[in-house]
């Protein structure tokens, strides 16, 4: 096994092919050093850690192109990935690159920091049902083709008729859950053994919305990146929620690709805590059972509650 400082280190061992990625297409990648890539299961805070990153970096609450552009989703199957290899490559700072693939899948860097971003497993569950809702008839039709599925197929709108299938359909046969939007609890179990490392940062939504100065400062001091008190209250304010959906059409990933029914409508709502009034007792009971046997304990206590509630990732 790999070490680092006595650390155990990740090690890439499965590919992951999905109807929206292939994280196969890591293999074109050529790593710099400070290369930035934000690790999260899909909708837990991506876009918005994604933002996060993207102001520190360059110091300033206007980007030097659409948050869309800027930092793309690599294994995205909507582009070549030769020409994202390209438009990456032509960036000569530091890049942020999006991931939605679980560590065992990444390649690992010494030199490069991985930012992941939890969120309670309910609530992203909640978003992700807005999610599909506001997918682009475009982006649907080209998802079922992928999957191999009748053009006519629907997904059920019911979050309760969904959210069982979601706990209980395996997307890989090492995932046992997950379908059709990805397994929040297999993506942070596979992060969670190596919170320690020095280049691997953790992040929770729940801080993000109660706390958004305080955890920028944390990232920033993890990313290496000192702050300037004259503008850090520019940056937090361009972080907000509500000044990143009044541009939506820059922010919302895949918007320049028309993904979206609506760019601004990705931005719909933190839903938080809307799952202990959206979901029934049978699936709240479901979650309950499957949590405890699926997820480290602390890590379940971490995952539900945000750092603040529970304690940094690295001291637990």
């Amino acid at each position: 096994m790999n070490e680092l400082g006595g650390l155990a280190r990740p090690e890439r061992t499965h590919i992951y092919e999905n109807p929206a990625a292939d994280s196969g297409r890591w293999s074109h990648w050529r790593p710099r050093k400070g290369d930035i890539f934000v690790c999260t299961p899909p909708k837990t805070g991506t876009t918005w850690t994604q933002m996060l990153c993207a102001l520190l970096v360059h110091q300033s609450p206007r980007l030097p192109q659409p948050l869309t552009r800027l930092s793309r989703w690599l294994e995205r199957h909507t582009e070549p990935i030769a020409a994202v290899i390209a438009d990456l490559e032509s960036q000569s700072f530091r890049r942020i690159v999006k991931t939605h693939t679980p560590l065992d899948g990444l390649p690992y860097f010494d030199d490069t920091s991985y930012v992941f971003c939890g969120r309670d497993p309910r609530d992203a569950f909640l978003s992700a049902v807005d999610h599909l809702s506001n997918l682009s008839e475009a982006s649907l039709a080209d998802g079922k083709r992928r999957a191999g599925v009748a053009e006519d197929f629907q997904f059920p709108t019911d979050p309760n008729v969904l959210f069982p299938m979601w706990l209980s359909m395996p997307t890989h046969p090492w995932v046992p859950d997950g379908f059709p939007m990805g397994s929040v609890l297999y993506y942070a179990s596979s992060f969670w053994p190596y919170r320690r490392l020095p280049n691997i940062f953790f992040l929770h939504y729940v801080d993000l919305c109660d706390r958004l100065d305080e955890e920028m400062r944390r990232l920033s001091h993890f990313l290496g990146i000192p702050i300037d008190e004259n503008l850090f209250p520019s940056l937090v304010h361009a972080a907000t929620f509500g000044a990143m959906k009044g541009e939506g059409d820059k922010n919302a990933p895949g918007a320049h690709l028309g993904e979206w029914r609506d760019a601004s409508a990705f931005f719909k709502s933190a839903r938080r805590d809307e799952w202990k009034t959206v979901l029934s007792p049978e699936n709240l009971a479901l979650y309950d059972r499957i949590a405890t046997e699926r997820l480290d304990p602390v890590l379940r206590r971490w995952l539900e509650n945000g750092r603040t509630a529970s304690g940094d990732p690295r001291a637990l």
